[in-house]
């Protein structure tokens, strides 16, 4: 089980949290059409490696957050809220 450490509640199961998707890519303009919003919705990668991700706190705080996690180890090395950014680039498959 993972143990994520929300920055308003501490550290919690990872069953109070829900997975909420991909953190990494850009929502399309509002004009970009349909194809553009199935893409966004539907194709998916399987990264392996680390991977930027949405978490919502629903057995908490309610809070959107954004997770850098390991897809293979679990591992978590940085939390933040929706609107932050990792503090260092993305380093995908690695």
């Amino acid at each position: 089980m993972l143990r994520i450490r929300c920055p308003w509640c501490g550290e919690r199961d990872e069953i109070e949290f829900r997975y909420r998707g991909d953190a990494s890519r850009p929502r399309p303009a509002a004009d970009a059409g349909l194809a553009a919003f199935c893409d966004y919705v539907y194709q998916r990668d399987n990264p392996q490696g680390w991977h930027l991700e949405w978490w919502l706190h629903v057995g908490g705080c309610r809070t959107l957050l954004k997770i850098e996690r390991h897809t293979l180890s679990h591992e978590i090395r940085w939390i933040g809220a929706a609107a932050d950014q990792p503090p260092r680039p993305m380093e995908p498959g690695r």
